[in-house]
């Protein structure tokens, strides 16, 4: 026997705010019976694409350190560089930029507004032009 990802879960101050962001990056939504409201101490969001979800859960403590665990996220539609754009009109953080702007290659680290780390990659459309 072996298991599977339920869903992936983010420790947080604030749930519902984060959430909330993270829906607008994502375009993830509300489960459609369970919606998330201010004041929810858990806030649960899904891809209606790939059915992937996110669970935001409430903690009295802030972050410390490096995210032993992050996100690598792909553009759906852009390219990578677009989507960096996109993400830093939005006030999104820059934490590192590991781009190599020879080879197209690399990605750039970002913080969402309660400074958990993710990345955003080449879309898949670039990755197959590089082949």
């Amino acid at each position: 026997m072996v298991c599977f990802v339920s869903h992936t879960s983010v420790d947080c101050r604030n749930a519902f705010a984060l959430s909330e962001w993270w829906k607008a990056l994502l375009g993830y939504v509300d489960i459609e019976d369970d919606p998330n409201l201010p004041g929810h101490e858990e806030c649960l969001i899904q891809d209606q694409e790939t059915g992937h979800r996110i669970l935001f859960i409430e903690v009295p403590d802030e972050k410390q350190a490096k995210n032993r665990l992050h996100l690598d996220l792909r553009p759906r539609e852009s390219s990578r560089d677009e989507e960096v754009d996109r993400l830093i009109s939005l006030g999104t953080t820059v934490v590192a930029d590991h781009r190599d702007a020879e080879s197209g290659s690399g990605w750039v680290v970002f913080a969402d507004p309660e400074g958990n780390e993710f990345c955003v990659l080449r879309s898949q459309e670039e990755l197959a032009a590089a082949r």
